[in-house]
């Protein structure tokens, strides 16, 4: 028996249950999912997700929930996030530390350990769905991404610059005249910024939700994620899980604001 208790936000925590869930198809094992609902991500899975056949997840509130507590009791051997750096080489578990696992593992960590491009579990409410083809119904032939990360990244910030995203948005357009723009953002200074600068070339879900501790708005957050892997390329901010599974979602062009070509 395998369980996980991803960490960190919607994106980071997909990519954990992707990562554990190679590990435990890899031992033969069942996988537990303790789904924590906090102020980073404060939305059960499953209004979020259709269930996962594979995956039992259980929703906690706390972290002194029974369920929890018995679990790592339960459990023979239990690792956290540095556990998990310490024993991963270039993404993936040591063959080493992975054969020291015993019968029952109890792992808590917002690390990815077995890197995934699969993101076929993960499949939106029927609810979100709609909502997600209402945005990309108004794609047309081309339509790019953009990801701008602002509010709580400062790595992202540093890096991916409102000016280097207004570049490659140019860049883009002197290639492509005939492309659009899908913007997700968590500043909309950001947003009311680039309309004006490109005049009707501009999509959102404009009716989002950006306070993260609602369930509301982590349903935004996956309406905007589906969207921007629905797109034909990314132009996507530095240091984002959130840049990163859109483009691998469906294997899109990605291109980082900031990074020199």
């Amino acid at each position: 028996m395998l369980i996980i208790q991803p960490s960190g936000g919607l994106c980071n925590r997909m990519r954990v249950i992707n990562s554990a869930c190679r590990l435990a198809k890899r031992r033969g094992e069942k996988l537990i999912v303790l789904w924590y609902l906090c102020g980073e991500l404060n939305c059960p899975f499953e209004a979020l997700f259709q269930p996962v056949e594979e995956i039992r997840i259980i929703n906690i509130r706390s972290l002194k929930d029974p369920r929890k507590l018995f679990f790592q009791l339960w459990a023979k051997q239990r690792f956290g996030n540095d556990d998990i750096l310490n024993n991963r080489t270039e993404g993936v578990l040591n063959e080493t530390f992975f054969r020291s696992l015993k019968s029952r593992v109890y792992l808590f960590t917002w690390e990815h350990f077995y890197p995934s491009s699969d993101y076929h579990l993960y499949v939106p409410t029927a609810s979100l769905q709609k909502r997600i083809g209402a945005v990309t119904g108004q794609f047309g032939p081309r339509c790019v991404g953009v990801h701008i990360r602002r509010t709580d990244n400062a790595i992202s910030m540093g890096k991916s610059t409102t000016e280097q995203f207004v570049l490659e948005m140019k860049r883009e357009l002197s290639e492509h005249p005939e492309s659009l723009f899908f913007l997700a953002t968590d500043d909309l200074s950001e947003e009311e910024f680039l309309r004006k600068t490109f005049p009707g070339k501009i999509i959102s879900n404009r009716n989002r939700t950006l306070e993260r501790s609602s369930a509301a708005g982590i349903q935004d957050a996956l309406v905007d994620l589906y969207c921007l892997s629905a797109t034909d390329k990314l132009i996507g901010s530095y240091w984002s899980s959130f840049t990163d599974i859109a483009a691998d979602m469906r294997g899109i062009e990605k291109v980082i604001a900031g990074d020199s070509h």
